[in-house]
């Protein structure tokens, strides 16, 4: 478990129930360190798709991870209910950088924190394009200060 000072639930902006499920755990018994990132992935793009209009399916311009990472702090494991609390670190013209962590529900303390870093694509020629103006609307309401 990593030894950083762990983030409290004050640290984010927003947040979104997690259901832990049974394939989650692994073979000790406690969710797996991959199913973090997935958990990230969700609570980030609900974000962009509720908040800031973005069409997954058939939009010009999408999201690519480019860079993550998670510490973690204290195992959970199924049947827990989690919460996903998202903010944004850094916010550029074509990226932006998320600050994540998972906790129980209702528990002040984070069992797991990180980042990833999304680059906007313009989906046919592949290349960054600035992030859409919707979308960095809706990524300032939750930029924290540097």
């Amino acid at each position: 478990m990593s030894r950083e000072q762990v983030p409290v639930r004050d640290d984010y902006r927003v947040f979104y129930p997690i259901l832990t499920r049974w394939a989650d755990n692994d073979i000790y018994g406690h969710v797996n360190n991959v199913t973090y990132y997935a958990y990230f992935d969700s609570a980030a793009n609900r974000y962009l798709i509720e908040e800031g209009g973005l069409d997954i399916g058939d939009g010009s311009i999408v999201g690519y991870v480019v860079n993550s990472g998670c510490a973690y702090h204290s195992p959970v494991s199924y049947p827990d209910e989690l919460e996903a609390g998202l903010r944004v670190d850094r916010l550029g013209n074509s990226s932006v950088q998320y600050g994540l962590a998972i906790f129980r529900k209702g528990e002040q303390v984070a069992v797991a924190n990180g980042h990833f870093v999304h680059v906007f694509v313009e989906r046919a020629r592949d290349k960054a394009v600035s992030i859409p103006a919707s979308i960095r609307t809706a990524l300032e309401k939750i930029l924290v200060d540097s």
